[in-house]
């Protein structure tokens, strides 16, 4: 038996050690069948009080199930009724797409104080995951192994739309197969999908956008990023367009908020749709990225942000249509500037050069392990040389269709118009029938933010950037429709225009002579077969088809390098796998992932601590009475009175705003609930901190934070500012 002093020493240990497991911050975006036994212990440890079942099950009432998929974002039910939360800049693109000049909601904001006065969200559609299955054999028996790169890819290809195909036979379900880590796993995941999504309250933009750019990404932050939407089913509770007959989604899973507010060191769950991580690239796709890929999406941004803001500050009606383009290329600029320049800072190259050849030089000391992942490194290195050929091309044509949606448009008709020709099975994903609804649906909500002048100027200016491409990287399909008019200097990369040629007399004849710009045009262009198609000889339409022949070759480079790329990264995991030895989790892939941590705030620099939680005397402090720092006059107001109910935080003896946690996530987590261990909202998370923004590459638990909005907050401005009656009472806030 132990005495009591060593029981007390014991004791001390104990509790030394579960602190220490406590302050750390955890890495690690888990699937839901990777929550496993230890998973569970440690986050018991931090204060967690549900069961394995309870997060998630197979009936579809855990809280994980309450937790959706919002087409880039994240969002959870909160009522029996189809209430969902969600940040204001999730729903941005709706109250967007509804306003105008005269009736601007993004500056007044929306609340609708009955069902009846909810609107449809232009646009928005939620997942309901239903179940998820690892498919990996099943998928993976459609390999032979005689087959090239390109055949494998095509296989996995095929065999994947078999089985989507086979299950969305079997009810009203969309379905969707997720390669993790390159084709390490397949996953199956079928979701609910609901299609009427309607806007129930939206904070005006000086609560939800507060700080704007300025402060995106930035900490300290008070914005009030949140709102609520709901989600409508037919009367027989199916998925259905939006009618005025549907009622209410009554949901098998919904999350309670938390009223008891928050401490540092507290628990944060997160459960959400994580868009793309890259912590287990490679040092060539590393040095790929940070020599190219994002700085060209940074001067890409930077210029179109500068010519639609051009517009908008001439226009105030445009300024409201191009809203939600500049708001999502001014994310991208800030997001990747602060990815480029922290990895410059802590080296990522070199760390990961660096942890290549320990890799290396262990596998050199285990002969049989070298023989099977010894040469896979030069490989891999052959992968991103051929991709190196064809990333300009890519990058600048995906980034057109973002910006010039006259463009995306053209080549979404014409490229239907040619799967078409082919049997279901053999169509490219995304044009098959299953896909008609979502492309008629977007083809249509374009109509609410284009701007027609504003979308040539950005065809212009990446017409322009294709030709300036240095010679190799040139887009060839672009340099032969201007072959008559432009001269090629002797020196490589540098590109001589004919005085007599102009581009403003070809895009006069795009712009000028399309009906693209009708909405009922393009649906109707849309149902017409090939041969109709092009006898219209629109001029945008024919543009795109003569694009088309590259843009075919260029998909199918892309698969064949994907098909290396199936093959062989798997295979390099697993034997890195072996080597760390450490708890495995895929990169982000928009799947639903879980992750853990607490509520903390970091030290910056020398002398530089930020605290976890900033208040609303943060806010007024920051108050200039000019955009983006705008208080309402009526939140000043309620500061002066303290009129702060039910919300004051006797920690801080303040109304809080946001706080930070130690969660692992990145966008598309963007409106996931954060919970307490109870499974309760305390926060939603909206962004995570410009310090550490190359966390997508590199997890620093000492600086990466994410930030979220507090839900008391939320239920704050909800009351005092927006008397929001009706909606407080369906939370059941008392």
């Amino acid at each position: 038996m132990f005495n009591k002093n060593s029981s007390c020493f014991l004791l001390g240990l104990f509790l030394l050690f579960s602190l220490a497991m406590i302050v750390r911050a955890e890495e690690g975006m888990y699937l839901l069948d990777q929550i496993d036994p230890a998973l569970m212990q440690k986050m018991q440890q931090m204060g967690l009080q549900l069961t394995l079942d309870q997060i998630y099950n197979p009936n579809g009432t855990g809280i994980a199930n309450a937790v959706l998929n919002m087409g880039g974002g994240t969002a959870a039910f909160v009522s029996p009724k189809g209430l969902i939360i969600t940040n204001h800049h999730v729903a941005f693109g709706a109250i967007a797409r509804i306003s105008s000049a005269e009736n601007n909601y993004i500056e007044k904001g929306f609340l609708a104080k009955t069902m009846a006065e909810e609107v449809p969200a232009p646009g928005y559609q939620i997942l309901v995951l239903i179940d998820m299955k690892d498919i990996t054999n099943e998928i993976l028996s459609a390999i032979k192994p005689t087959m090239t790169n390109y055949q494998r890819y095509l296989a996995i290809e095929k065999r994947t739309k078999e089985i989507i195909k086979v299950e969305e036979k079997k009810g009203d379900i969309e379905c969707r197969i997720e390669a993790m880590s390159e084709g390490m796993q397949f996953y199956l995941f079928r979701y609910f999908k609901i299609k009427d999504i309607r806007i129930v309250y939206v904070p005006p933009d000086a609560v939800g956008n507060y700080g704007g750019e300025i402060d995106n990404w930035m900490w300290p932050r008070h914005a009030g990023d949140f709102s609520f939407m709901r989600a409508y089913v037919s009367l027989a509770g199916k998925p259905a367009e939006f009618s005025k007959d549907n009622v209410p989604y009554q949901p098998k899973a919904y999350l309670k908020i938390s009223q008891e507010g928050i401490k540092e060191g507290d628990l944060g769950l997160l459960i959400g749709y994580p868009g793309r991580t890259s912590r287990h690239r490679t040092s060539y796709g590393i040095a790929q990225d940070v020599e190219f890929r994002l700085p060209f999406q940074i001067k890409i941004a930077a210029d179109v942000i500068k010519i639609f803001e051009d517009f908008s500050n001439k226009d105030k009606e445009a300024a409201v249509k191009l809203s939600l383009f500049i708001k999502g290329f001014a994310n991208t600029y800030k997001n990747n500037e602060g990815v480029l320049k922290g990895l410059k800072e802590i080296k990522m190259l070199e760390k990961k050069q660096n942890e290549e050849k320990e890799f290396l030089g262990y596998l050199a000391t285990k002969p049989e392990l070298n023989a099977k992942y010894g040469n896979l490194l030069p490989e891999i290195k052959k992968i991103y040389e051929e991709s190196d050929k064809i990333v300009a091309k890519n990058s600048l044509l995906r980034w057109m269709s973002f910006g010039s949606p006259l463009f995306n448009a053209a080549n979404v008709i014409n490229k239907w118009s040619i799967e078409q020709l082919k049997r279901d099975i053999e169509r490219e994903p995304g044009f098959q029938d299953r896909d008609l609804p979502q492309i008629k649906m977007r083809l249509e909500v374009l109509q609410k933010s284009l701007v027609p002048e504003a979308d040539r100027k950005a065809c212009e200016y990446f017409l322009k950037t294709a030709m300036e491409l240095p010679l190799e990287k040139r887009l060839q399909s672009i340099e032969i429709i201007f072959s008559q008019n432009i001269r090629v200097h002797s020196l490589p990369g540098q590109l001589q225009v004919d005085p007599a040629f102009r581009l403003s007399d070809y895009l006069e004849k795009l712009y000028s002579t399309t009906k693209l710009t009708s909405a009922e045009e393009r649906l109707k262009m849309l149902g017409m077969p090939r041969k109709e198609l092009l006898k219209l000889n629109d001029p945008f339409i024919q543009f795109a088809s003569q694009l088309e022949d590259e843009r075919e070759a260029l998909r199918k480079k892309e698969k064949e390098l994907a098909g290396t790329i199936q093959r062989v990264i798997p295979v390099w995991l697993e034997g890195i796998k072996q080597w760390q030895n450490t708890a495995f989790y895929h990169d982000a892939n928009s799947t639903m992932r879980l992750n853990y941590g607490q509520v903390k705030g970091y030290a910056k620099k020398d002398a530089i601590a930020y605290r976890y939680i900033t208040t609303l005397k943060g806010l007024v402090e920051k108050n200039t009475g000019n955009e983006p720092f705008n208080c309402p006059e009526t939140l000043l107001t309620i500061f002066k009175n303290k009129d702060y109910g039910n919300y004051l935080d006797k920690n801080v003896n303040d109304v809080p705003v946001d706080f930070l946690t130690t969660s692992d996530s990145t966008g598309g987590n963007s409106g996931s609930p954060i919970m307490n261990g109870k499974g309760e909202i305390i926060g939603l998370l909206f962004d995570g901190n410009y310090d550490a923004l190359y966390s997508d590459y590199y997890f620093d638990p000492v600086h990466t934070r994410s930030i979220n909005v507090d839900i008391r907050y939320v239920l704050f401005i909800a009351e005092k500012l927006n008397n929001a009656k009706t909606l407080l009472e369906e939370l059941n806030i008392k």
